[in-house]
């Protein structure tokens, strides 16, 4: 085989999101060898690679010639079913790779099993990356969001193919180096967790103007669609704006309406409020999501819950709030409540990297994050450049809520955004994501919160001590001899 035939890069697992990546990479000018285990899927992935335009693409039937028709330093991406399937992935190649070479892995991996594999390569010689991949389908086909985490030698033998491959927005490519070991996996569950907030916040907003505004799929449709040319311009905003607009196929009305409220989820959103708890860092408005998803699947008892409520007199009171409502200020309203909900989900989950990335000694760049996420991703966002620009500001941001520009844009939609929140409470409609996200502005802009009852309560009962706003040291009262004397 002339050297001049080799791969420069090759990818393992051929299902849509691997085989989309493939032919991205084909398609920017570099051969790639493509292997699955189950060998249609590489003559598939070949026949698209045919009709996309002759792309640079050759199938590879055995792990073996897989390795072998690469370039080296080798460098292989493998994309399958995170946990076991990697490791035995990982163990079918790696007998045929020389010291130098690289796997990196594509999927949605907890990020400690990336470290033990970065330390089982290591014992080989051989590299690793763990790379966060976002963008779905769509993403992986005509340009990702890229998180790769891990070797930085491993990252500069293929950031020319990163770079090339990954969404372009206006300040470069949508990826970087994060850090080291499995940063660009944690990084990638955070995302995800902020992806959650994002469409329970979303759903909130539909929930109030379709159930207090009394608003119709089409108003709804025309009002995400003049959303997204604004502040809020954003993937998820405009994909909503879409789903409002497909009629139902089986019937009258929209296909929305026909959908089970139930919803589905991989895992990511749970890991990231577990980290969250670890670090002790404030994230309720991806927990509340995360709430959400869980009562949704209790499909049949809430519908039971529904009817006991009934008969023990519960009035409904959705929809009935809708007469004598100003349906243009309520837009407007629930246009600011997303808006301002949405900083702080954003700023909870910077601050759960924040966190890790100094247990872990990261050196996460939020800034940079922030840019990388501008494209290619779930929460690409205009917003997101604001975020980016905070950081630069300052690195050492404590919270988005105080940056001195969001701080501004919080102060100013708070009216707006506890009318809908009252409003939603006062219609029996639940916006945990929402309430959560205010009561998270709330509790983190009070100089004085009642703790100092819970510490006097923890020393009562348990004898914590606590300590004094005027003088220092621990303290410990008899609190029970002194206010049964008092009497």
């Amino acid at each position: 085989m002339e050297s001049a035939a080799l791969s420069r890069i090759g990818l393992a697992g051929l299902a849509v999101m691997g085989q989309n990546l493939a032919l991205n990479i084909a398609e920017k000018g570099f051969p790639i060898s493509v292997y699955n285990r189950t060998t249609s899927k590489v003559d598939e992935t070949l026949d698209r690679a045919a009709v996309e335009g002759n792309l640079p693409v050759s199938g590879q039937y055995s792990p073996r010639d897989f390795v072998l028709s690469l370039q080296r330093p080798r460098s292989l991406i493998i994309l399958v079913k995170a946990g076991a399937p990697v490791d035995q992935t990982i163990a079918a190649f790696s007998e045929y790779m020389e010291p130098g070479d690289c796997i990196i892995d594509g999927g949605n991996e907890w990020y400690q099993n990336t470290e033990r594999r970065i330390s089982e390569a290591e014992q080989k010689g051989l590299l690793y990356l763990g790379m966060g991949v976002s963008g779905g389908e769509e993403g992986a086909r005509n340009g990702p969001s890229l998180m790769p985490g891990g070797s930085f030698q491993a990252y500069d033998n293929i950031k020319d193919i990163l770079g090339k491959v990954a969404a372009q927005v206006e300040d470069g490519p949508c990826v970087t180096y994060i850090g080291e070991g499995g940063s660009g996996n944690f990084v990638k569950m955070v995302h995800n967790g902020i992806e959650y907030g994002d469409m329970q916040l979303i759903s909130e907003a539909y929930d109030v103007l379709k159930n207090v505004g009394g608003l119709s799929n089409e108003e709804l449709a025309e009002i995400f669609t003049e959303w997204n040319r604004g502040e809020l311009e954003s993937f998820l905003v405009e994909i909503t704006s879409d789903i409002f607009r497909v009629k139902d196929e089986f019937g009258d009305g929209e296909l929305v309406d026909k959908i089970l409220d139930k919803t589905g989820m991989k895992g990511t959103g749970k890991w990231t409020v577990q980290q969250a708890a670890e670090l002790s860092v404030a994230t309720p408005t991806i927990a509340a999501s995360l709430d959400c998803r869980y009562l949704s699947g209790l499909k049949d008892e809430r519908e039971n819950a529904a009817k006991v409520l009934r008969e023990a007199g519960l009035k409904e009171e959705i929809g009935s709030a809708s007469s004598g409502i100003d349906k243009k200020r309520l837009v407007d309203d629930v246009r600011q409540a997303l808006y301002a909900s949405k900083i702080c989900s954003y700023a909870q989950g910077m601050n759960l990297l924040r966190a890790k990335s100094l247990e872990k000694s990261w050196n996460l760049n939020f800034g940079e994050l922030a840019r990388i996420w501008k494209g290619g991703c779930i929460i690409r966002a205009v917003f997101l450049d604001r975020i980016k620009k905070a950081y630069q500001r300052n690195p050492d941001l404590a919270s988005l809520v105080v940056d001195p520009e969001f701080a501004k844009e919080m102060v100013q939609r708070q009216a707006a955004w506890r009318r809908v929140v009252g409003l939603a409470v006062s219609a029996g409609i639940s916006t945990p994501g929402m309430c959560a996200s205010l009561a998270y502005f709330d509790t983190y802009r009070r100089a004085r919160l009642p703790a100092n009852l819970v510490q006097a309560q923890r020393d009562l009962f348990g004898a914590h001590t606590y300590e004094r706003t005027d003088r220092s040291g621990a303290y410990h009262t008899e609190w029970t001899k002194l206010a049964r004397k008092s009497n």
